[in-house]
């Protein structure tokens, strides 16, 4: 598999079909929206995401969000920054008050497009969510006003937590990604 890049964004190997399809259609999001990485709910936008794993790469850390109420990887909003690494690393560290978090990659691992639903504030809309793997370093966790709860989840239990695709898929690709074969 050849790596593509795309500005503000990064670098990113895809796998699988599901991997080249969310690609081609963030990489065509990204050149036709001038916003992109703006928070517009009428056009969508590119967030960026934080899979953190314990210190002994076993767990990973999620978080129960407030506003849609399940489990989910840490990350947020780029609001207007041009840099989804920076985000997600901005964002597990406000997320999680973990005071040390290394990238173990500089590469994306995951690309997952979802739509979000209509809530007070906003029509649903597209998240085109740029995940990058970090690790833990030292320290506890903190919960933040964003979630009801954080909790280390084994990655062989991550299926008893969650549902959702766009989690479960770090079980799925993880082992490959740090091999080097992403």
């Amino acid at each position: 598999m050849s790596a593509l890049s795309l500005a503000g964004i990064g670098i990113y190997t895809p796998q699988t079909a599901r991997d080249r399809e969310m690609w081609r259609q963030l990489r065509s999001f990204c050149e036709s929206e001038p916003q992109a990485f703006g928070r517009n709910p009428e056009t969508g936008h590119v967030t960026g995401s934080a899979f953190v794993l314990s210190p002994d790469m076993k767990c990973v850390l999620l978080t129960h969000h407030r506003k849609l109420d399940r489990w989910l990887q840490l990350g947020g909003h780029c609001d207007g920054i041009a840099d989804a690494a920076f985000v997600a690393l901005k964002e597990a560290y406000e997320e999680s008050g973990l005071p040390r978090i290394k990238p173990l990659s500089d590469q994306v691992f995951d690309v997952d497009i979802h739509a979000i639903p209509e809530n007070a504030q906003d029509c649903e809309h597209l998240h085109y969510d740029v995940r990058y793997l970090f690790q833990a370093e030292a320290g506890d966790f903190a919960v933040s006003g964003e979630s009801h709860a954080l909790a280390w989840v084994p990655l062989n239990r991550l299926h008893e937590v969650t549902e959702t695709p766009g989690v479960l898929v770090l079980r799925e690709k993880l082992a490959l990604f740090l091999s080097g074969g992403a």
